[in-house]
């Protein structure tokens, strides 16, 4: 797990606390900007996912192969 998953899902879960607080008190701007972070949130955990295969990959091509 990288440093973009982890604030991702930090950001997902913020969002839906806000979404929540947002609800309790009728805000529709909180349960909009609750909303949002968890889109930001789901997009930058995407993002870490991808830099992570990357990584896998680069790894994974780097590494010495037994000879036949």
């Amino acid at each position: 797990m990288n440093k973009d998953q982890v604030e991702g899902k930090l950001k997902e879960v913020g969002g839906k606390i806000q979404e929540g607080a947002g609800k309790l008190v009728d805000s529709k701007e909180q349960q909009a900007k609750g909303l949002a972070n968890q889109v930001e949130g789901k997009v930058q955990n995407a993002a870490g996912d991808v830099r992570e295969a990357a990584e896998d990959a680069a790894d994974d091509a780097n590494r010495p192969r037994p000879r036949p």
